[in-house]
């Protein structure tokens, strides 16, 4: 029994000492689905950014060229209330120019929502919704 006090007062002290503990993230988060999303990338004239990558954010993985950086983009858009996936809005009028024939497809689990979008370079809308979420997408330009 004496032993036992000893710890509590001891892990009380421990405790006081170390200052208080990080908040938890949300529950929702926590028994959320890990994000796992996979990016198929062909097109953009650069060998070194088409391909196939997966990558895995809480905690950063895959084989993602640029996962922790990657992760952190998908991080701050979800801090403003955006949705990096979304498509473009039908009656979105967009200039017309031409970013080349890159195209992404990205699958996967987000925030524990399934996630199916599909990127490419064709007018100044697409290349804008493009730029927005480098480098989880590479440059569309080698």
């Amino acid at each position: 029994m004496l032993r036992l006090a000893a710890f509590a007062v001891t892990s009380a002290l421990a405790a006081a000492v170390a200052g208080p503990l990080p908040p938890l993230p949300p529950l929702g988060r926590l028994l959320a689905a890990p994000d796992r999303l996979t990016i198929a990338v062909s097109g953009t004239g650069n060998p070194r950014a088409d391909g196939e990558y997966r990558l895995e954010c809480a905690p950063v993985g895959g084989n993602h060229p640029r996962a922790e950086d990657a992760c952190d983009r998908l991080d701050a858009l979800a801090r403003e209330g955006k949705d990096p996936f979304a498509p473009l809005a039908k009656d979105e009028l967009c200039t017309m120019q031409d970013g080349g024939r890159a195209t992404a497809r990205i699958t996967g689990t987000w925030h524990g929502h399934r996630v199916e979008s599909e990127f490419r370079r064709t007018n100044g809308c697409e290349i804008h919704r493009w730029n927005k979420l480098e480098p989880v997408l590479p440059g569309g330009r080698p």
